[in-house]
Parts: structure tokens; C-alpha cells; sequence
């Protein structure tokens, strides 16, 4: 791993010198069927890259990127170069360049089993090869020879032999002529977001059309794609009404037509992502094609992956960052973007609510971890870039920009993005290029905006200060702000407070909390500094609740003064409005991270009030953030007793909720994540054999997977139980779940078995190592995966070196002993790092937050445990 990152540095010297003309990639992919793998060697296939770019210093010295078992010839400017003597395994050392030169590289590349460069994956339901590619940041030298970075954007034509019987696609239209699949010049685009699908996929087409405001007719081929194995599950006409729903917003508002001809959509197995936004092939995770019933929840979610891809068709993809550095401006602005187009143009106008409650909790983890930095962010290499995948570049992003708009008004955002648009169209761009414009349009100095939100790190939190007279009327109401002593940055907010009361609480009966608590006051102002009056408030009644940051403008952590907790303790579950409630519950679960309420009163809250959330997919995150509060912030003395009424209320909410609605199908699935007692285990075994049954619960495959896991990791459903439910469901999902449910088993041989299969061996492919240590982390087995906690940090370097960045990821995040909470895990962390000062930057970075998070753990569990007295 460490022989293929790139810096910064160099990555700057190669774009001052090179500028790229032009690339010709040649694929064959036949060798993706037949033969064995033997595993002397990894399958290959061929690849011929002809690249033709410039220098402005004949005679110099660079080099093109290839990550390639072998390299067969490479040929620059007509000389044919020794192999072994320009080519490291990772890079082509290019000597006394022309001024106009012409590389030609063949090489044989490795089909991947890890979700980077090109990904090979067998279907164990009919043994069909499917292929697909996936390269953010820097995997597509994995594919073919280039100069891998974004700001060396090129037209790229693609052709490929393929297995007869196949159908392959790339970013532009394709045709097969003379058994060879040829592909229409692409624009300039970054190497990054270039993709090539092949394989038996099922394909369904749809055309969107619309007239532009110049009088054209803009006609775009549509098509949707997946594995032959998921079409009858496959519902395309939504994927598409959403596609279409998308499209029409984003030709209104940014005035710039889809600029990449064709919009496929390809649904490929054991994704890395959610998504990746390549033009004109958009890659997405299967899991968005649903095997069984889901929630509305579910729908929301994919199709707001499907506008933040759309969206980066001009962020990201026609005008591209220069460097990782500022990946906010393409990820920050379609996670915003998606938001923003998913509440106007689709049937999920309560988007804002997911986004305050789930997106921004991201976030906020994210922005109090010690590896923070700002929206952008120093990106040394290629290893820092991969990890900067994250809360704050994606969610802190977002919600920045959504201040943003309110800080520039909406016409003035959109018109700024207009012209960035059409004055960097298919270049590459920095902060200032985008603020240049927005200053434009606005008016606003946005030098100083941009200091405080995007070049500064860590949260603030706005707590209410509340004042009454002695007509019990409030004579002064101000919101204090305060940062973390590492982060000391208070910031400008635009922010809105709210006054709530219960109604019919003054009413005539004297029925105190008799009516709903809704908003009777509020006022919109800018907070600066560390205390702000909030004079427009003065003289209004007494509040009993003070919610700031109302209708979530700002980003923030939302505290209470103490009549207003005392209010949500009492009467949470009144209040009426959606977003609200939200941003309530995201405050509350805020103060349980932060030791400031007991994980047990978190947890009280959640069963006293979560079965009257209207949300569905506030209500799921509820019973994560529960299920977390229990498992990580909760008093070891009290996790027995917090788990034993969690599952309690799991299942008086499952048996009264209404037969088949999402809230019931949302309980069951939570009844399965926190049963231990017998009697839920046996009702989830009865419900399995069908000799049990909940009025309206329909348990289909996914539910059954869903209920045989906490089954076998309390020692009920066994290996052989375990592989007649893999019979009965032979597919890959059904295989990524019986993994899942392997390792899950109560038996220290079961651990070791797993532990081994994920650290000491790199045959399980990506989706079946994301499984296995999915099962092995489980709670209840804190004693069984007690020795792997001195193993883990024995391992992690030689894993790190070893293995690809994305398995070193999921081995290092997944595998640390946070379930070993005490303070000899965080001191063997702290060892680990001091020893290891010369580890990999991104991997010292990963073990640094794991252990942050567990000692953020333990001051939680402290709180809790003071709270029992």
C-alpha cells in the first residue's frame, strides 16, 4: 500500500509540467470467464493505454501511474522502454520528454475482489461473471496506465473485448461492432470518474426529455442496470421517476444542460460506496434494489443518493477540484444539492428532517474527533484523501452551504453557481474560484464567511439563557455560544428561536399539559460572539420550551436551559412539529455523547416517546442511537437491566402498531437487534418456523436473516441452521448474511475462525470481509473477543502494509476493541501510538479515533453510572 499513494507535492510538480491531450484504453476482458483461479497469482486481464500529453520542459522527467502485476511493453515517442527498468509496480518512469509525446503502455492488470479498479464477482446463484469498476480516488492505474490526479483532465475513448453474450458500458454511448465494444469520446474528464460495466446485467431503458428555455428539444437516453439475479426485485420505473424528478430541477436551476449525453444507472454487487458518480455511468450499491419490504425510510434514502450523484454532473464532474484539498467542493455541494432537490422535486418534501437528524449527527461526530479539520482540508497523499471521505467533508459541508444560502440569499447561491458553472466548465477549480462568483451574485464579503465555516475546525454549542419578570414574561432571552478549548472558533450563526408551550396549558381547566406543545414566538438573528440578545423576544410569554437553532439554519449542538429539558423529559412526544422533534432528539442524543445525560435516561426517553415519532426514518435512527447508548454509554452494571426493557418495549411497540404498516416492520427489526431473554429468542424462533405470528408482519427473506442473527450469536440457531437458510436463499445476499451469522456464534473457536479469515487471509472478497467482522463485534461477546484486543494492535500495521486501502480501512476500524471498554484499551491504544510514530499518517489517524470514540465511551458510562447513585 504505501508504494502507490501520491503527495501533494508531486502531484503539483506533474500538473506544472504535463498537459494531457488525449487517452485510447483498450480492454480485454475475456479472461473474466473460464479457467480457475488457482491462487499462484491473481486472474488478469489486458490493458493497453495509449496516452498522448504535452510537456513545457523538453527533456524532462516524470511518470505515469500503473498499479499491474506486469507491464508486457511501453513504447515513449516511438522507443520502445524496458519494463523492468521503467516500470516499479506502481509507476513508469518517463525520461526526456518531447514536447508533444505519445506513451503506449500494455500491461496485464488484476481483476480486484476488494471493490477498487476492476472489480470481478461470481454469482453463487447461477455462476455468472459480472465485472464493474470503482476508482475514487486514485484506483483507475489499477485498470489502465494515466496520470493519476484530478486537475490532468483528458477526452477519453474506450474500447473493449468482452465475453460473447455480454453487454458492456462505459461514461459514453457504446457499440459493438466486429466483437469489439466502442465507445464515444468522452469530455475532458478526470481519470477518477471514468468506469466501464460488463457483464450479463439486466437493462431497462427510459428516455427524459425537456425543452430548454432556449427552444431546444434535449432528449437523454436513460438506463438502469443490475445483476440478472435481482431483476424481479427490480423496480426501475421509481429509479427513473426520481432520475427524471432530478433532471427537471437541476436544468431549472443551474441553466447548464446534463453535459455527458446518456444517464445510465448501474446497481453492481459488493460495492464499496453508496454510490459514485461517474458521468454517464453512475455506479450504486445493489442493496438500493430491495429484496423485501422496506420502509418509505429506505425509498428517501435512494433517492437522495440518486440527486447527490446527479448532482455532481456539475459539481465534481464537469468542473472538478484541482486537488483533494477541496473535495468540499464537489461532495459538501451534492450532499447539499441532493437534500435541497430531494424536498422540491420529489414526494419526500420531509428530507430536511432525515438531514438534521441523521446526515448532521455524522457530522457532528465527525467534527469533535481529534483528526477534525476544516471543510478544506490539508490533503498531503492519496492515503489522507481516502480517509477525508467523511461527516465533515460530506454532512459539515452541506450544512455549511445550507447557512450559506440563507447567508446569500437563494437567488444569489443559485446564480453564483450558474456562473461558476459556465465560467470553469470542464476545468478544474479552487475555494476562491467558487466564493469569486458568490461574492458576485451576493453582494457579501465572503472572505470572512469562508474563514469562520470552511477553514476552521470543530462544533459550537448555542445554549438559551432565559430571564423572566415578575409577570412571569420573559425580560430578556440570549444564546450563549461556546467551543471546545481545542477548537476556539466562535462563529457567525444565522440562526432562528423558538418559543414552545403546551396548548390548553393556561387554559381556563387548569390542565397542565393537556394540549400539544407547539411554537407560539419566534425570531430569526444573527448570533456573533459569545452572548447575543434576542431582543425581538422580549415581553413574550413565558417560554417552556426554547428550542435554538429552529428550523436547523446553522450548524451547531443544540443545548437546553433547565426548563427546557425538564420540558422534553415530561412531554417530548407532544411536540408536534417534525422537524422539531428532530432536532430535539439529535440535541438529547448530543448530551448523552457528551456525558451531560445518563445513557439511561437517553434510553427512557426513547421508549417513553420513540413509538409516537411519525417519522419513520427519524424513528430508526432513534433505535441505533438507543441501541448505541446501550451498548457503549451505558453503566456495565446496567446494561442487563437497559437491555432487558429496550426489548420490552421493542415488542409492546411491535404488537401495537399497525398490522403491515412501516412502523411495525421498523419494530421487528429492532426487537432482532436488542432480544437476548429466552422469550424473545424464542418468539423470533417461533416467528421463523411460522409457529408464531404478529398480525400484518410479513417475514420475508431479509427479515428472516434479520431475526436469525441475534439467534445465533445467543447460541439458539446453529451451523447447520445457518446453512438450510442459506439453501432456501442460495444467492449472494444470502451468503453475505449467513457469514454475517457464522461469526456471530458464541464459541471461541468460531472468533478465531474469523479473525483469521479477515486478518490473516486476503481470500474473502470485500462484501464477506465487511460480514465476518460484522458478526465477530458483537455485544454480548465481550469475554470471547477479549483476546483479540492485544492481537489487533500485533496486526494492523503488517495489515496495513499489506492489503488494500480499503480492506486496511475495514480491518482497522472494524476490529478495534472498543467492546474492551476500560482504560487499559485506550491505554494499549495510547502505547500503540506512541510506539508507532512512524506508521502510515492515515492509519495512525484511524487507530486515534477509534480510541477517541472509546474514551468518549467511558466518560458516558462514568455519567451513567453517577446517575444511579
Amino acid at each position: 500500500m504505501p508504494g502507490e499513494n501520491l503527495s501533494r507535492d508531486e502531484a503539483r510538480e506533474r500538473a506544472a509540467l504535463l498537459s494531457v491531450e488525449e487517452y485510447e484504453v483498450s480492454l480485454d476482458l475475456r479472461s473474466a470467464v473460464g479457467g480457475t483461479d488457482t491462487g499462484t497469482g491473481p486472474r488478469t486481464f489486458r490493458s493497453v493505454t495509449t496516452i498522448r500529453f504535452r510537456s513545457s520542459e523538453p527533456g524532462a522527467t516524470s511518470f505515469a501511474d500503473l498499479v499491474a502485476p506486469a507491464v508486457t511493453a511501453v513504447s515513449l515517442n516511438g522507443r520502445d522502454l524496458d519494463p523492468g527498468a521503467v516500470f516499479d509496480g506502481t509507476r513508469i518512469l518517463l525520461e526526456d520528454l518531447a514536447e508533444d509525446n505519445e506513451l503506449v503502455v500494455d500491461a496485464q492488470c488484476a481483476y480486484s475482489r476488494t471493490g477498487e479498479g476492476m472489480h470481478r464477482f461470481v454469482d453463487p446463484e447461477d455462476g455468472e461473471v459480472y465485472l464493474y469498476t470503482q476508482y475514487e480516488p486514485a484506483d483507475a492505474r489499477r485498470v489502465f496506465a494515466n496520470f493519476e490526479q484530478p486537475d490532468l483532465k483528458a477526452p477519453f475513448r474506450f474500447e473493449v473485448r468482452a465475453p460473447e453474450g455480454w453487454v458492456v458500458w462505459s461514461n459514453g454511448v457504446g457499440e459493438l461492432t466486429d466483437g469489439v465494444w466502442r465507445f464515444a469520446e468522452t469530455k475532458p474528464i478526470s481519470t477518477y470518474i471514468t468506469a466501464v460495466v460488463a457483464g450479463p446485467y439486466h437493462y431497462v431503458t427510459d428516455t427524459y426529455e425537456r425543452v430548454l428555455d432556449d427552444g431546444t428539444r434535449l432528449e437523454i437516453p436513460l438506463g438502469a442496470l443490475c445483476r440478472k439475479g435481482l431483476a424481479r426485485y427490480f423496480d426501475a420505473d421509481d429509479v427513473f421517476l426520481v432520475t427524471k424528478q432530478g433532471l427537471d430541477f437541476f436544468h431549472e436551476h443551474f441553466d447548464y444542460p446534463y453535459p455527458f449525453g446518456k444517464y445510465d444507472q448501474a446497481f453492481v454487487p459488493e460495492y464499496n460506496l453508496g454510490a459514485m458518480e461517474n458521468p454517464g455511468c453512475v455506479t450504486f450499491r445493489e442493496e438500493y434494489i430491495f429484496r423485501g419490504n422496506v420502509t418509505q425510510a429506505s425509498y428517501e434514502r435512494r433517492a437522495n443518493v440518486i440527486l447527490h450523484e446527479m448532482a455532481h454532473m456539475w459539481f465534481g464532474d464537469l468542473v472538478t477540484m484541482v486537488w483533494w484539498d477541496d473535495l468540499w467542493l464537489k461532495e459538501s455541494f451534492a450532499d447539499f444539492m441532493g437534500a435541497f432537490s430531494l424536498v422540491e422535486a420529489t414526494r419526500f418534501t420531509n428530507g430536511w428532517v432525515t438531514f438534521a437528524n441523521n446526515r448532521k449527527a455524522w457530522a457532528y461526530r465527525a467534527d469533535q474527533l481529534p483528526s477534525t479539520h476544516p471543510v478544506t482540508a490539508d490533503i498531503r497523499d492519496l492515503e489522507d484523501a481516502k480517509l477525508n471521505f467523511d461527516g465533515i467533508t460530506y454532512a459539515k459541508g452541506a450544512a455549511v452551504l445550507k447557512q450559506l444560502v440563507a447567508y446569500a440569499g437563494r437567488d444569489a447561491f443559485l446564480e453564483g453557481a450558474r456562473r461558476y458553472f459556465k465560467r470553469h466548465a470542464y476545468g478544474n477549480t479552487r475555494l476562491g474560484d467558487l466564493l469569486a462568483a458568490l461574492e458576485e451574485t451576493s453582494g457579501r464579503d465572503m472572505t470572512a464567511w469562508s474563514r469562520s465555516w470552511l477553514q476552521t475546525a470543530g462544533v459550537n454549542s448555542l445554549t438559551p439563557q432565559v430571564l423572566l419578570d415578575e409577570e412571569g414574561r420573559v425580560a430578556e432571552l440570549a444564546v450563549l455560544q461556546e467551543a471546545a478549548e481545542s477548537h476556539p472558533e466562535l462563529r457567525p450563526h444565522r440562526v432562528a428561536v423558538g418559543l414552545y408551550r403546551r396548548e390548553g396549558a393556561d387554559g381556563p381547566d387548569g390542565a397542565a399539559g393537556s394540549g400539544a406543545l407547539v411554537r407560539y414566538a419566534r425570531a430569526e438573528i444573527d448570533v456573533d460572539g459569545p452572548r447575543t440578545v434576542v431582543g425581538e423576544l422580549a415581553g413574550a410569554d413565558a417560554p417552556e420550551l426554547v428550542l435554538v437553532n429552529d428550523d436547523d439554519l446553522t450548524y451547531c449542538k443544540i443545548r437546553f436551559d433547565e426548563g427546557s429539558l425538564d420540558t422534553l423529559r415530561a412531554h417530548l412526544g407532544d411536540l408536534t412539529d417534525p422537524l422539531a422533534r428532530a432536532l430535539c432528539w439529535s440535541a438529547l442524543w448530543n448530551l448523552t455523547r457528551d456525558a451531560l445525560m445518563p445513557a439511561r435516561d437517553f434510553v427512557d426517553l426513547v421508549l417513553r416517546f420513540a413509538g409516537r415519532e411519525s417519522d419513520i426514518g427519524v424513528l430508526q435512527t432513534l433505535h441505533a442511537w438507543a441501541n448505541s447508548a446501550l451498548t457503549f454509554y451505558a453503566a456495565p452494571g446496567w446494561r442487563e437491566t437497559g437491555g432487558r426493557l429496550l426489548a420490552e418495549g421493542a415488542l409492546r411497540e411491535l404488537r401495537s402498531a399497525a398490522p403491515g404498516s412501516q412502523h411495525q416492520l421498523t419494530w421487528a427489526r429492532f426487537l432482532a437487534a436488542v432480544a437476548t431473554g429466552e422469550g424473545d429468542l424464542r418468539l423470533l424462533s417461533g416467528l421463523l418456523a411460522g409457529t408464531e405470528k404478529i398480525d400484518g408482519l410479513e417475514v420475508d427473506q431479509e427479515l428472516r436473516w434479520a431475526f436469525l442473527e441475534p439467534l445465533a450469536a445467543h447460541g439458539v440457531a446453529d451451523e447447520d441452521a445457518l446453512a438450510a437458510e442459506l439453501a432456501r436463499d442460495d444467492t449472494a445476499s444470502g451468503k453475505r448474511h449467513q457469514v454475517r451469522c457464522l461469526a456471530a456464534r458464541p464459541s471461541a473457536a468460531v472468533k478465531a475462525q474469523a479473525w483469521a479469515a479477515v486478518v490473516e487471509s486476503d481470500a474473502l472478497s470485500n462484501a464477506l470481509v465487511e460480514a465476518t467482522i460484522s458478526g465477530f463485534a458483537q455485544p454480548s461477546h465481550r469475554e470471547l473477543s477479549a483476546p483479540y484486543a492485544s492481537k489487533y494492535f500485533d496486526a494492523i500495521e503488517r495489515v496495513w502494509e499489506e492489503r488494500s486501502i480499503q480492506i486496511g480501512m475495514d480491518v482497522v476500524r472494524g476490529l478495534f476493541p472498543s467492546l474492551q471498554d476500560s482504560s487499559g484499551t485506550v491505554a494499549a491504544a495510547d502505547a500503540w501510538l506512541a510506539s508507532h510514530g512512524e506508521a502510515a499518517p492515515a492509519l495512525r489517524r484511524l487507530v486515534l479515533e477509534a480510541r477517541d470514540d472509546l474514551a468518549r465511551a467511558l466518560r458516558g458510562q462514568a455519567c451513567d453510572g453517577a446517575a444511579a447513585g
